[in-house]
């Protein structure tokens, strides 16, 4: 069975072609970072003019890859929600649009459950890459998996994923953020510090050249003892702290940022900031999930979302859950961990299977929750 993926939830244009949910044949993506670059941060009305010029080229860039004609495909499986209604629109609209010319089955997909099905997805992808038998993906469940982007971070209990005819995905929200998303904090500390956009891999980067202890930032503590995040505590402590310690080199910076290997020429004392803060959001991370392990003992971890191709945050959960509670971490490699379409056609393939098609009055829905 051979589907399309359409996904244009946020900034990035996507499209892929899996067979049978698992065969990745072909994964395109546009980026728009350097669109959004100098404004520090996603502008949704330029996100969704750049997905109208972009959805039809990267579509066919896709079905290209993959071999096929539009004819051959056996249904489209397009990101309904949640997302940036604007760019979430292009999508859904142009998926609808396809689906009603080739008279192919369309089905609609929670972007939060692409990013869930992008971890056995990875396995998929490295076991057919070695030539090995594929796992059942059955064996990961039920599973634990932290969501964690500029736009979310959310903590489920995935009870099984369902690929089969009759059975949905269930899905149990453990732990949300109450305020501001991880990728969303990290935008924001880089930004102050005229780092750059996006924010995350270049924190990664200059965390290397700091002490990780210097500057001892507060854990955020939600009174009612749910296992919920909060990044906005910490944001606001990176700022006092600047206000106080650091005024006069990060306005030194913000006269030096266009200069040529900016980045590694800051004060020391900025490098140590950059590692604390990275330190204490990654910490923050790890604890409410591993809370979340010891009271649901899943039989793995899953985490996924652009913040999962942080180094620190890959090596404190695969060092903590393996010392801790020896629970294995599963993560996708980069460029299913981000916001892409063969997460999208994963997602959809059993409710393609199971004739749980959307019809042709699909909208987007910008606060689609996900749940059993």
């Amino acid at each position: 069975m051979l589907i399309l993926g359409i996904e244009s939830s946020c900034d990035e244009t996507a499209a892929a072609v899996l067979r049978d949910g698992r065969f990745i044949l072909s994964n395109v993506i546009a980026s728009q970072v350097a669109v959004h670059k100098k404004y520090g941060g996603v502008v949704p009305e330029l996100a969704s003019r750049h997905h109208l010029e972009n959805i039809v080229p990267i579509v066919n860039a896709a079905l290209q890859e993959a071999g096929l004609a539009q004819h051959a495909l056996d249904g489209i499986a397009v990101t309904q929600g949640p997302g940036l209604v604007g760019s979430l629109l292009v999508g859904v609209n142009y998926a609808k649009a396809l689906s009603f010319s080739l008279n192919k089955p369309l089905v609609a997909v929670n972007h939060l459950e692409g990013h869930i099905y992008s971890v056995p997805l990875e396995l998929a992808r490295s076991e057919i890459e070695r030539g090995v038998p594929l796992t059942d993906w059955s064996e990961l469940f039920p599973a634990l998996c932290l969501i964690v982007s500029g736009g979310h971070t959310s903590l489920y209990w995935v009870q099984d994923l369902g690929h089969d005819e009759t059975q949905a995905g269930r899905f149990e929200l453990v732990g949300r953020t109450r305020d501001d998303a991880a990728g969303e904090a990290f935008d924001k500390v880089a930004k102050l510090l005229h780092l750059g956009y996006p924010g995350g891999p270049v924190i990664d980067r200059l965390s290397k050249k700091g002490d990780p202890h210097a500057i001892e930032f507060p854990v955020s503590k939600i009174s009612d003892g749910k296992l919920d995040f909060s990044f906005s505590g910490i944001k606001t402590a990176v700022l006092r702290y600047v206000q106080t310690h650091l005024q006069k080199e990060v306005d030194q910076m913000s006269a030096r940022r266009n200069e040529e290997n900016f980045h590694d020429h800051l004060p020391q004392p900025v490098y140590d900031l950059i590692a604390s803060f990275q330190k204490t959001a990654i910490e923050m991370l790890f604890d409410k999930t591993s809370k979340a392990a010891e009271l649901r003992r899943p039989r793995s971890i899953l985490v996924s979302g652009g913040v999962a191709c942080n180094s620190l945050l890959r090596s404190r959960f695969h060092e903590g859950f393996k010392s801790k509670n020896s629970i294995p971490v599963y993560f996708p490699s980069p460029i299913l961990s981000t916001d892409n379409a063969a997460m999208i056609a994963a997602a959809g393939y059993p409710r393609l299977k199971a004739g749980r098609y959307a019809g042709l009055s699909l909208n987007a829905d910008v606060h689609l929750k996900l749940h059993e």
